[in-house]
């Protein structure tokens, strides 16, 4: 049987810590499915279409690797599209203490799916979205922060 794995996320830029973490994580799954949780709660910088186009670029050479969309719980999703695991990057113990959470939960609804947690590189540790974003907004220059592929493209 095919290990698959998800990694979720709004990838609202993707990142050099993003990228980090899915390459560390191919050589344990036979395919990574990179997915955009939907939540119509939360105003996105960019598009979703934009977002998968980017997601698409950056991972162009690795055929492990394939880009989706979701709405609802991770962990449904997951189910829906047979992932054996769900991977996480974290970055502080911040990030640890709420992922830990999720994970015991999602253990709860499925016990099948088994959560991996991955240490950002110390390099990569400072680097989120959110900051990125903050970045972009201030007209900064972000490419020490995001993939070659698209600093042309924010």
């Amino acid at each position: 049987m095919k290990k698959i794995a998800v990694f979720p996320g709004s990838f609202d830029p993707i990142t050099y810590g993003h990228v980090d973490v899915v390459e560390r994580s191919l050589p344990l799954f036979d395919e990574i499915i990179i997915a955009i949780g939907v939540n119509s709660q939360k105003q996105s910088l960019y598009s979703l279409e934009k977002r998968m186009d980017w997601i698409k670029l950056v991972f162009a050479h690795e055929p492990k690797v394939s880009v989706d969309h979701y709405e609802g719980l991770t962990i449904n999703y997951c189910k829906a599209r047979n992932a054996s695991h769900i991977i996480r990057g974290i970055r502080s113990s911040a990030d640890f203490e709420y992922e830990k959470t999720i994970a015991h939960l999602n253990a709860i609804m499925i016990p099948e799916i088994d959560t991996i947690l991955i240490l950002t590189k110390p390099e990569l540790a400072p680097i989120s979205s959110t900051i990125v974003r903050e970045i972009i907004r201030g007209h900064g220059d972000v490419s020490k922060f995001v993939p070659k592929e698209i600093v042309g493209l924010l």
